[in-house]
């Protein structure tokens, strides 16, 4: 019964099953999962059209085995088994934007459910002396693809030059806010996941030599200046 359940084109239902039944099951099942996922890729779903959504459903359906009793965790699993490159995907009239997109609208719906705590508000003043760390609720992320732009009336068929880089964060509401960074911002949050026990003004100094600023007052001033709107933010904390 699952294997039919899964790909009916090619498995016939159990012959002790009433066939009509079977297609019962098989026709909730596929909305049922339909359904499920749908609702965290709406951009995807409306640029693909009603028949590749159910093309792409029913290829995830026949092809994936979740890893995952959580129904919440299902639109998680979908999007690595599209960014895992499906031989089913080879072939066909995919957009190429099509798994980061993915990941950016799982993103929105995967902060909203996190059960993770905002960093504590704490002294500016210790930035520069202390290390940092960023936000759990706090996603620095890049893509080749510009997905903050992607939709019905923008469907670019060439990666730009320069990948996207933008940081999602879960705000106090709980509303999920998109924002571009600049290049410096992100090297930056990525430097404090990377090397947690520099203080702040070590990260900047790693920074400035990374970029050829070494020894610019300038540069170091624009940095602490980033460092107190980040944790303003909640973005970046004082590590405990």
């Amino acid at each position: 019964m699952g294997l039919y359940l899964r790909d009916p084109e090619h498995c016939a239902p159990p012959p002790e099953m009433d066939p009509k039944r079977a297609q019962v099951y098989r026709d909730l099942v596929f909305a049922n999962l339909s359904t499920l996922i749908s609702g965290t890729f709406p951009v995807l779903v409306q640029m693909l059209g009603d028949q590749r959504w159910r093309t792409l459903v029913r290829i995830f359906l026949r092809d994936y085995r979740a890893h995952t009793p959580k129904f919440g965790e299902i639109a998680e699993e979908f999007v690595e088994f599209l960014a895992s490159e499906p031989a089913a995907l080879e072939d066909g009239p995919w957009p190429p934007f099509m798994v980061e997109l993915a990941h950016y609208e799982w993103v929105e719906m995967a902060l909203q459910q996190s059960e993770a705590e905002p960093l504590t508000p704490g002294d500016a003043d210790s930035l520069l002396e202390r290390p940092l760390q960023v936000s759990p609720l706090a996603w620095p992320l890049a893509y080749a693809w510009p997905v903050h732009l992607v939709g019905p009336d923008y469907q670019p068929e060439v990666a730009p030059e320069h990948p996207t880089l933008l940081l999602v964060r879960r705000a106090e509401d709980w509303s999920v806010r998109f924002s571009t960074l600049t290049p410096l911002a992100w090297r930056l949050l990525q430097r404090v996941e990377e090397f947690p026990a520099l203080s702040g003004q070590a990260q900047l100094l790693g920074l400035a030599g990374e970029v050829g600023s070494s020894g610019s007052v300038e540069f170091m001033a624009s940095g602490a200046a980033l460092l107190r709107q980040l944790q303003g933010e909640g973005v970046i904390g004082v590590a405990t």
